[in-house]
C-alpha cells in the first residue's frame, strides 16, 4: 500500500487511537496531513498541521475551508447526522472524496445475528439531531442509528461515488482508550487463578488499530467507494488465544478457569463491559469482512497486538481514557465469588 508523497488529507478528530494511527500513518507515508479539532494533544505527530476549531460550530468550519483543498477527508469524530450532513456538505467543493469511519452497530440484528454488508442497516435520516433513535436492551441502540444517519449524510452530500464507509467490529491496538485489552493484560499480569469466560475455542474477531489505518489509506489511494465492514476473518482468533497471548506479552503463567456461559449469567456478570469481550449472542463475533480482505485489507496476527499494547502500556506512562473505562473490568472480590461458585457445581457428587 504505497502512497505517493505531496497527497493532502484532512483528518476531523485525528488525536486519539483510530484516528491518531490514521495520522500517523498518512504522515510516514508522505501525506500532508491536517487535523481539524478542538485542540487536543498531537504528541508524536510532529510535523502534522493543527487547524483548532469545533465542528459543530459553522464559523470554524468555515474557517477551516481556507485551509483547503484535500484530495480526501477522514472523519473520525463524526456522531450527530445533522452535524456530519454540515459539514460534509461544507467541504464537498474542496475535498475529492469523504471516509467515515462507522460501526457494525449500524446494522439492525447486530449483535444477534451474522453480518454482510447486504444485512439491513438501522434506519436515520441524513439530518437527525442527537435525539434521533433509542437503545434496545441487547439490540439496536441510539449510537448505532445515528452512526447510520451519518452515513447517509456523508452519501448525500459526496455522492455514493465518493463516498467511503469502514464499519469495524471490535478494535484492538497501542493507545486504546476503552480499556478492554488494557484490563486483561493488567489482570493477567496480576497472576493468579483467573476466571475465563465461557471456552478457550469461542472465535472471536478484534482488529488492530494500526490494520485499520492502513486500510483506510488504501481505500483512499485505490478510489474505493461503498461500506466495508473490517473486522479480523472468522475463525482467524480465539478467546484462549487471546489470552495465552496475555500470558507471554507480560511473561506471566496464570491459572485460567474457564467458567460455562450460563453460569457467569446466572451471576449477573455483565457481558462485554465486566468481562471484555465476552459477549454470547452468536451475530458478535460473525462479521463477514471478505468484501475488504479483496480490497486489499490485512490483518496481523493478534498476538503483535497484544504485545505492542503490553509495550504501550508499561513505556508511555500514562493511559488515553474515556468515560467507558470505569464500567470495564470484573472487580476481584466478584471474580472470586464466581471461581467460588463454579469450584462449588464441579466438586458437587453427581
Amino acid at each position: 500500500m504505497s502512497h505517493e508523497g505531496g497527497r493532502r488529507l484532512l483528518v476531523l478528530g485525528g488525536t486519539q487511537f483510530v484516528g491518531h494511527a490514521i495520522v500517523s500513518a498518512a504522515h510516514s507515508a508522505g501525506w500532508d496531513v491536517t487535523i481539524f479539532n478542538r485542540g487536543g494533544t498531537t504528541a508524536g505527530q510532529g510535523g502534522v498541521r493543527l487547524v483548532r476549531g469545533d465542528r459543530t460550530r459553522p464559523a470554524d468550519v468555515a474557517a477551516l475551508l481556507a485551509a483547503g483543498p484535500w484530495e480526501a477527508v477522514v472523519d473520525t469524530s463524526g456522531y450527530i447526522p445533522a452535524n456530519v450532513l454540515g459539514v460534509a456538505r461544507a467541504l464537498a467543493p474542496i475535498a475529492h472524496r469523504y471516509l467515515f469511519m462507522s460501526t457494525v452497530s449500524v446494522y439492525r440484528d447486530w449483535p444477534v445475528k451474522p453480518l454482510t454488508e447486504e444485512s439491513e442497516v438501522l434506519a436515520c435520516p441524513p439530518d437527525a439531531g442527537p435525539d434521533y433513535g433509542t437503545d434496545t436492551e441487547d439490540g439496536p441502540t441510539r449510537y448505532g442509528y445515528q452512526k447510520s444517519g451519518c452515513e447517509a449524510a456523508v452519501a448525500s452530500a459526496f455522492g455514493e461515488e465518493r463516498a467511503i464507509v469502514l464499519r469495524p467490529g471490535v478494535i484492538l491496538g497501542p493507545r486504546e482508550y476503552v480499556g478492554r485489552l488494557p484490563w486483561w493484560l493488567r489482570r493477567v499480569a496480576a497472576g493468579g487463578e483467573i476466571l475465563a469466560p465461557g471456552t478457550p475455542d469461542r472465535t472471536i474477531q478484534p482488529i488492530d488499530v494500526r490494520d485499520v489505518a492502513a486500510f483506510a489509506l488504501h481505500a483512499i489511494v485505490d478510489g474505493l467507494s461503498g461500506a466495508y465492514n473490517i473486522s479480523r476473518p472468522v475463525g482467524d482468533a480465539t478467546f484462549g488465544g487471546l489470552l495465552r497471548a496475555c500470558a507471554d506479552a507480560t511473561d506471566e503463567a496464570p491459572v485460567l478457569t474457564w467458567v460455562p456461559d450460563d453460569l457467569l449469567v446466572r451471576h449477573g456478570v455483565r457481558q462485554w463491559s465486566e468481562l471484555p469481550l465476552w459477549r454470547t449472542f452468536e451475530g458478535v463475533w460473525q462479521v463477514d469482512s471478505s468484501k475488504a480482505y479483496v480490497a486489499g485489507l490485512r490483518c496481523r496476527p493478534l498476538r503483535e497486538t497484544v504485545a505492542d499494547t503490553w509495550q504501550w502500556l508499561t513505556t508511555s506512562g500514562a493511559a488515553l481514557a474515556n468515560v467507558r473505562v470505569a464500567e470495564i473490568g470484573l472487580s476481584p472480590e466478584k471474580e472470586a465469588q464466581v471461581l467460588a461458585a463454579w469450584h462449588r457445581s464441579v466438586d458437587q457428587p453427581r
